[in-house]
């Protein structure tokens, strides 16, 4: 039948005919009329991959297209569409096995080289310096398989949202069936305290309400209904539908599935996640750019230097050595190690800020971070209602306390009396809390709180009036009662007092309200325009009225006892609270150069008082809707991603472009987030920071950074820490490059121009002395680094550019000059010593060895010298604090012990061709070291004097 499809779209494309034209010849509605021999389960499929609105579509019509009913599908029809459709459930394309991920980390030239150098020392009888190689290898390799296996983790994550099971008609009987065998067309029946097993177009219910906050970030339950919804209404506003993933908070409804598994909105965002690739950081491409470049570097010198040792008289099994020593020698094998280890020490500082961390690039990306785009619900605010306002005949009331703790009093406004929270506030609260269904359960964690949000908040303000919703429903009997529903925007119940009299008590939107209400038109509009001047605070506004029954008996509420004569009570406004830490922050952060813009899915009047209050809104600048990004063209997402700071009713889509979009220019982005709906972006970005309390799992996975308090003022902590990080790292990177390329310089010069003898070399340095510098000293001495103290004024610093180079003008000019006098200065050393040691009658094997140990030994001590000047970038060592650091100065005791034991250990100077120093020869060693670091703070004063942009 797609033959067929495919067949009349060719003819169409000839005879000019357009696709609308088409589809209107081969009416989907019809097909099944015209071809009875195909089987109805292929047009379905096909009908289902395509985007059809089920929002926007009837019930009659939703059933139809389905080839369902309202008593559902029968046994067979379930079981083929299943084979058709595959099981409810998100399953990873072509996933990769642990193995495949294992073997990619060792696709890297660098890794290659190192593995090249480690077997060539093997089969050159150099079996320490092979173990030693190889072990990096494995190290490294190790590391990036724990990082990468993490991003599989994400899709577990999302599959843990859909339950287990679910209550499902199968031939008009309900049935108790997992939820991973629906298909499109089963009818399932949800029910309060119910997770939706897969997106449902609802066709039947009654009160029913569904939390929808980790999709769409709206804080507030959803009320549903079966009527369709236009079609470009955003996905948060689609109350026809219950998405699944989500849970049900109220009522009972029936409806639809109309799609699984992938095809559902929760499987449209883990398709998205898997389309999405981590951005690398500025450190680990200018990182990559070094293995490159080295790796290049290091086979053409190879081959050019075995080549050249060979044509000048060496022999093959020393002019292969001579290459093994120069890739030994270039390769900073202990840098991976240095550097992953320094970021593991901010990790461990960050987490005691609440702040921890999963990636640990996320931890120079923290520091350079440009731009914030966080989340408003749970992130901003507490995600729990609480009423801040009553307003009553004689004027305000305010509420004080934030969220769902029952700390907190109310207080009547300046110039009204103490009496009227007795008078008119308390009686406005019980009255409230009757009409409600709300409660607070005890439990081992304190109160937990039961029921729709905002009818929690009126009994949280009325457990701060000492009222006890349990005692006073208990004295005050309900006899009748009409739910809320969108359609009637209120809700009626019918209770009878201790003393026999009975009431109606109405709660609802002020205008439905006010309608029922007496009062001539004065003085509505007075009421009116106090509940303009609350939701201007970004509060939702409930009114409330009473009306007592003369009319004995009476049981029911029917249509006319609520249509007029109410006395209007007064009016009650709440809000998700914003976090007291907040405003600091953020205000932290704009003076750090960092811009915070809000991107949630909630309502736009209450996204704009959250702006205003947040001060992220100035003059008249406007919030930009979800239903505005949607008309954007491609070109236009990157001026409204950075002029607007304030988006609302936005979907994951939407959240990702903007990520993009600032990102397409330099910038470097931290989302912040806890549902599912952040997962992508949080992915995306350059720094994806979950919630750790109230965040779903997907984000978390998904995510770089946990902040386990849910606290937005812990970022401000986090990033200071970042940047101090970020300064460490590019310390120790400042330290270690030096140390090997100076090195690997001073084999060059050895194979170019020192004598052969009889086929062997004169080195320097062994190539196992070169790894004991490399990997013993140098890391000793560079992890110390990452304890530095943070530089004066680091948070007001601004962001580094992302096309800005780690590797400044000062730092290469630092690394090239360190280079050329180290490894000149411990030539000239050996040379000298070599050539002492001849004169005086000494055998030439003691002489060089003598003379590699105190090569050796000068440019450890250089490295300690350099090391203090490495703890700064513009001050002194003075200025910083000598003894500010005691990792350091553990490091260099370390390091002295460790040459100590390497110049005068039998075993040491076994395995590392070492001989024993008398004082003499460590005083030359240390004046060289002296004079060649003296040359280095000369230089970094001149070109301080010139002002090297650094």
């Amino acid at each position: 039948m797609v033959h067929i499809f495919n067949k009349h779209w060719i003819i169409g494309k000839r005879w000019s005919l357009s696709h609308c034209r088409l589809r209107s010849c081969f009416d989907r509605n019809n097909i099944f009329r015209f071809i009875g021999s195909y089987d109805k389960i292929y047009f379905l499929r096909w009908f289902m991959e395509e985007e059809i609105k089920w929002y926007a579509l009837t019930d009659e019509e939703v059933l139809k297209k389905t080839a369902s009913s309202q008593k559902g599908l029968n046994s067979s029809e379930s079981k083929k569409r299943l084979k058709t459709y595959g099981e409810n459930i998100f399953q990873i394309k072509n996933s990769e096995t642990i193995f495949c991920i294992l073997f990619r980390q060792l696709k890297n030239p660098i890794v290659y080289v190192l593995i090249l150098s480690g077997l060539l020392a093997f089969f050159l009888k150099k079996n320490v310096d092979g173990v030693v190689v190889l072990s990096v290898v494995v190290l490294n390799t190790i590391i990036g398989f724990v990082q990468e296996y993490r991003a599989h983790r994400i899709i577990k994550a999302l599959s843990a949202l859909m339950p287990h099971k679910a209550t499902v008609l199968r031939n008009g009987d309900p049935k108790l069936l997992p939820s991973h065998y629906l298909v499109p067309g089963d009818v399932v029946v949800l029910e309060a305290g119910d997770k939706v097993p897969a997106d449902i177009r609802l066709f039947s219910l009654k009160n029913l309400q569904c939390d929808e906050s980790a999709l769409t970030g709206e804080s507030i339950p959803v009320t549903k209904t079966t009527e369709p919804m236009p079609e470009e209404t955003p996905l948060a506003e689609r109350r026809s539908m219950a998405f699944g993933g989500t849970y049900i908070t109220a009522g009972i409804g029936v409806g639809v599935v109309v799609t699984t598994g992938l095809k559902t909105e929760f499987g449209k965002i883990t398709e998205l996640i898997e389309t999405i690739s981590p951005l690398e950081t500025a450190l680990s491409i200018t990182l990559k750019k070094i293995a490159r470049g080295l790796t290049i570097g290091v086979l053409i010198m190879g081959v050019f230097l075995f080549i050249i040792g060979y044509l000048r008289g060496g022999t093959i099994f020393d002019s292969s050595l001579a290459a093994v020593a120069l890739a030994v020698a270039a390769i900073p094998e202990g840098l991976p190690a240095a550097l992953t280890i320094a970021s593991a020490v901010g990790v461990r500082r960050m987490a005691r800020n609440q702040a921890i961390i999963r990636q640990l690039p996320a931890v120079e990306s923290l520091g350079n971070t440009t731009i914030i785009c966080t989340d408003k619900t749970g992130t901003l605010t507490h995600n729990e209602m609480t009423v801040q306002r009553i307003w009553t005949h004689s004027g305000f009331s305010f509420v004080t306390g934030s969220g769902f703790a029952l700390e907190g009093r109310i207080i009547p406004e300046m110039g009204l009396q103490i009496q009227v929270i007795e008078e008119e506030v308390v009686p406005l609260l019980q009255k409230s809390i009757l009409c409600s269904d709300a409660r607070l359960d005890e439990s081992d964690n304190g109160w937990a709180p039961l029921g729709d949000p905002t009818e929690v908040a009126l009994v949280v303000a009325g457990r701060k009036a000492e009222l006890n919703e349990t005692n006073l429903r208990l004295k005050w009997k309900r006899d009748d009662v009409i739910p809320f529903e969108p359609e009637r925007k209120f809700m009626a119940t019918l209770n009878t007092s201790p003393d026999g009299k009975r009431f109606i008590f109405l709660k609802g939107a002020p205008e439905e309200v006010l309608l029922r209400c007496n009062g001539n038109q004065e003085s509505k509009s007075k009421w009116l325009g106090k509940v303009d001047e609350m939701a201007k605070d970004g509060m939702r506004v409930l009114a409330f009225a009473e009306k007592e029954i003369q009319e004995l008996p009476l049981y029911i509420i029917k249509e006319d006892d609520i249509k007029d004569k109410f006395v209007f009570l007064g009016l009650v406004g709440m809000i998700d609270p914003l976090r007291k830490e907040v405003y600091s922050a953020i205000k932290s952060c704009h003076e750090a150069g960092i811009k915070v813009k809000m991107v949630t899915g909630d309502h736009p009047v209450t996204a704009k008082a959250v702006g205003l209050d947040l001060g992220l809104l100035t003059g008249d600048q406007l919030i930009v809707t979800g239903h505005e990004l949607n008309r954007l063209e491609a070109d236009q997402w990157r001026d409204f991603s950075l002029k607007y700071n304030v988006f609302a009713r936005v979907a994951p889509e939407h959240k990702l472009k903007l990520v993009m979009a600032l990102q397409e220019q330099g910038h470097v982005v931290a989302m912040t987030g806890d549902g599912v709906n952040d997962a992508p972006a949080l992915k995306r970005a350059d720094i994806g920071i979950a919630m750790g309390i109230k965040g779903t799992s997907v984000a978390k996975e998904a995510s770089d950074m946990i902040l386990a308090d849910d606290n937005f003022a812990s970022i401000e902590a986090a990033i200071k820490e970042g940047r101090r990080v970020y300064d460490n790292l590019i310390k120790s990177l400042t330290f270690i490059l030096p140390t090997s390329l100076g090195q690997s310089f001073i084999v060059f010069i050895a194979i170019l121009f020192f004598p052969v003898r009889e086929g062997v070399f004169l080195h320097p340095m062994q190539p196992v002395q070169i790894l004991w510098v490399n990997l013993i000293v140098a890391v000793a001495l560079a992890l110390p680094l990452a304890f530095e103290r943070q530089e004066p004024d680091i948070m007001k610093r601004i962001p580094k550019k992302k096309s800005a180079p780690v590797l400044n003008k000062l730092v290469i000019f630092r690394t090239i000059t360190i280079t050329l006098l180290m490894s000149l200065g411990t030539i000239g050393l050996f040379l000298w010593q070599y050539h002492s040691g001849i004169l005086k009658g000494i055998p030439e094997e003691i002489s060089v060895s003598k003379a590699q140990t105190m090569s050796v030994t000068a440019i450890i001590l250089f490295q300690i010298l350099y090391l203090f000047r490495c703890r700064y970038f513009v001050s002194s060592v003075f200025g910083v604090g000598f003894f500010s650091n005691v990792h350091l100065l553990i490091g260099v005791l370390f390091v002295l012990f460790a040459q100590i034991s390497f110049v005068y250990f039998p075993v040491m100077n076994h395995f590392f061709h070492s001989s024993s120093l008398d004082l003499m020869s460590w005083g030359i060693s240390l004046a060289v070291s002296v004079t060649i670091f003296s040359f280095v703070i000369l230089n970094n004063f001149l070109k301080n004097v010139q002002h090297l942009d650094q």
